[in-house]
């Protein structure tokens, strides 16, 4: 590699770490739900970027390609150990948490998800937090787009009956 080789591929790798650092700490976060976890994922998700760069082709789809990364390097963390999980993450704390909801609907919302089974959860906050198609979260998640769509809707209807389950609960209590 020439130094202007090796220049260029700096500058690619300094913008992805630029663009993409926050959103995929978020993700990892979500996944893990360990602050010091999430922040080793993302240092190895990049560690690994800078390995491959020369290898990433379209810089359109660097977001995807670095979220599968993070994903397989969660997945890696279970191979080796278990780790201990949070029961309620003090999100507030999160970097790239901007405008974080304190309110009481906010948390039942993030309880309500937490709640879900991985395979629904997954889709969900792909989509959501990384703004994903169905097609994208189905070729990081190595399932087709039907089924993609398929969890995301039962993570909708799971997750509406979790939260009308919790509104009945607030209304006996109020009687």
């Amino acid at each position: 590699m020439t130094q202007n080789d090796e220049g260029d591929a700096r500058a690619r790798f300094e913008a992805l770490v630029q663009s993409f650092s926050a959103d995929l700490y978020r993700y990892a976060f979500w996944l893990c739900r360990n602050r010091d976890t999430a922040e080793e994922l993302v240092q190895e998700t990049f560690l690994r970027a800078w390995r491959s760069i020369d290898n990433l082709r379209d810089e359109k789809a660097a977001k995807g390609w670095l979220f599968t990364i993070v994903r397989r390097e969660h997945a890696r963390l279970y191979e080796r150990k278990r780790l201990d999980m949070l029961d309620d993450p003090d999100f507030e704390r999160v970097p790239g948490a901007r405008g974080y909801d304190t309110s009481t609907e906010a948390f039942v919302l993030r309880r309500a998800l937490a709640e879900l089974p991985e395979d629904y959860r997954e889709p969900l906050v792909l989509q959501v937090i990384g703004g994903y198609t169905a097609e994208e979260i189905g070729q990081m998640l190595g399932i087709s787009a039907g089924a993609v769509m398929t969890r995301l809707f039962r993570a909708r209807k799971k997750m509406r009956e979790l939260l009308e389950g919790d509104a009945e609960a607030s209304a006996e209590v109020k009687k």
